[in-house]
């Protein structure tokens, strides 16, 4: 088996044990990280009705002029920070966080605390 296949198995394997303990509902929706090399994604999902709610990326049309490299911590601090602008927006503002099976360290940990810190609460 390559060596990419392993990983992307062991990833799909760490996000499927994450999901069946975190589940979204009205109340308290589900924020899902997902960072690519790139750039970073975040959501805010009511898995009871199968809606997203809110969302925010590092992408040019969410984060508007953000010069260099969108794959980094300050980027993903802007992220966490308009995802949870954007929550508090439509009255959103207890979570419950998903990391998708990625680590919580470095640019996921960094997105949790600026939406943390923006007023969500999880």
């Amino acid at each position: 088996m390559a060596k990419t296949n392993r990983r992307k198995l062991a990833w799909g394997k760490r996000q499927a044990r994450v999901r069946s303990k975190v589940r979204g509902t009205s109340e308290r929706p589900r924020l899902c990280v997902f960072r690519s090399l790139s750039n970073m994604y975040a959501q805010i999902i009511d898995d009871e009705s199968g809606n997203t709610l809110v969302s925010a990326s590092s992408l040019p049309q969410d984060l508007g002029d953000h010069e260099g490299h969108r794959g980094n911590v300050d980027t993903a601090k802007k992220v966490g920070a308009a995802v949870a602008a954007k929550a508090q927006a439509k009255g959103i503002k207890r979570v419950v966080f998903d990391r998708n099976g990625f680590l919580y360290h470095g640019r996921v940990k960094a997105l949790a605390e600026a939406a943390r810190e923006a007023g969500l609460d999880f």
